[in-house]
């Protein structure tokens, strides 16, 4: 491999793009994307997931392409595709088979494929490696050689980007892994860490979600006991964050591509190893059945003054966290259908999510601006986008009836002085 590898990157969505833009500034980088409308925008100088900003996007040397053809005689391939679960909850591979059956009708001798979707181990080894073998004739190992570097993108973070945090790699071959570690050490301040090989590598990856959801699960079941006493966690976490080793964790619904979903891989991996993942299934029960708690709670509230049915509700925010258009796997979702089920009106705002995109993917049909809207027997601040953070009590007391109900699901408004008139409610 010459000093100056030539990369292509393998889908470019909130992963890839980031990856594709940050390598590019250092090799000779090929993106390459399934839908010929994303390389379209982004030729155009433009990425909706709100991850790069136009001008940079504009500025880098980055060459993108819809086509197979044109990802032949590549030396390190970088697939940064989804990876969701099916109906049931399982591991849907699809669209990481789907990438391997590309890049391998175009790999070559000496090709190191890399993987950077989270999976449960063995994934690189087991499904991809025979895949690419498969579809190139090639032996790996031998012919080319496997890599895996889990991604560690937070969506909207300005803080832990690709360029700042720490890159764990793993490589099929101790040549490999510090290949590897060369390439990403260019782009990152953070640092790399070669893991022992790739299965500790995913290993790494999958538990570090689950970590993150077991937590959120433990906070959203306090809070439920603590509802029952009439107090609000947010009051009991401000005390309890003056420990100074209490772990700063938040109630909420948990959604999106990450937290939400990769628990799912573990606990499948440790069921067909004949293990009850009993603590990660817990979690996921928990965090999950949250969107219909809150709609309960929100039911009881509006009907202090009348009936949960026929009365109209506000929904403020729909993607899966704040201040990202990223509608993916959205639990507010949850707490819709749940008010909905109850008879209840529903409406819903956000000003970054994609009018479309709700529509295809949930039925929902966007509010295009809050100048108009009012009289509401509820209005629920679901998803803390800066846009809602910033509306004076004044506007928010507006969009009520008198005597009507300002939810908070995550305590962005606590601080701020209403109304007698007006009600309130929080987790």
């Amino acid at each position: 491999m010459s000093s100056a590898p030539r990369l292509a990157i393998i889908g470019l969505g909130y992963v890839g793009l980031p990856l594709a833009v940050a390598l590019a500034r250092h090799f000779p980088v090929l993106g390459f994307d399934v839908k010929a409308s994303r390389i379209a925008e982004l030729r155009a100088g433009h990425d909706r997931t709100g991850e790069i900003d136009d001008a940079t996007l504009k500025s880098i040397s980055l060459d993108m392409t819809a086509d197979p053809a044109a990802l032949k005689g590549r030396d390190v391939y970088i697939i940064t595709v989804p990876t969701p679960v099916d109906a049931d909850n399982k591991p849907d591979l699809g669209a990481v088979i789907a990438a391997c059956r590309t890049v391998g009708a175009a790999l070559g001798k000496g090709a190191i494929v890399v993987l950077e979707s989270t999976v449960y181990p063995g994934v690189t080894e087991d499904i991809c490696g025979p895949e690419l073998a498969a579809a190139s004739g090639l032996v790996p190992g031998r012919d080319f050689f496997l890599g895996y570097s889990p991604e560690r993108i937070n969506p909207g973070d300005r803080e832990h980007t690709v360029t700042r945090i720490t890159k764990v790699v793993a490589g099929q071959t101790p040549g490999t892994a510090e290949k590897l570690a060369k390439i990403y050490g260019k782009v990152t301040s953070g640092g790399v860490f070669v893991a022992r090989d790739i299965k500790t590598a995913e290993a790494a990856k999958v538990i570090e979600n689950a970590q993150r959801d077991i937590n959120i699960a433990f906070i959203n079941e306090v809070t439920m006991i603590f509802n029952r006493l009439g107090l609000s966690v947010h009051d009991v976490l401000d005390a309890s964050r003056t420990k100074w080793n209490f772990l700063p964790f938040t109630p909420g619904l948990v959604g999106g591509h990450c937290i939400g979903v990769d628990p799912f891989y573990l606990a499948d991996l440790a069921q067909r190893l004949g293990r009850d993942p009993a603590v990660i299934l817990a979690g996921r029960r928990i965090n999950d059945a949250m969107g219909g708690y809150v709609a309960d709670c929100l039911a009881r509230e509006i009907a202090v003054k009348r009936p949960a049915a026929g009365a109209r509700v506000l929904v403020l925010g729909l993607t899966f966290k704040e201040n990202v258009p990223d509608l993916r796997n959205s639990k507010v979702v949850d707490v819709i259908r749940g008010l909905a089920a109850k008879g209840c009106t529903v409406d819903v705002h956000d000003p970054l999510a994609d009018p479309e995109e709700a529509r295809e993917e949930y039925g929902i049909e966007l509010m295009p601006a809050l100048d108009r809207a009012g009289a509401y027997d509820a209005a629920v601040g679901a998803v803390p986008h800066d846009f809602y953070r910033k509306l004076a009590p004044e506007r928010l007391a507006r969009l009520l009836v008198p005597g009507g109900l300002l939810a908070d699901i995550k305590g962005m408004w606590r601080t701020l002085a209403f109304p007698a008139s007006l009600r309130r409610w929080q987790l």
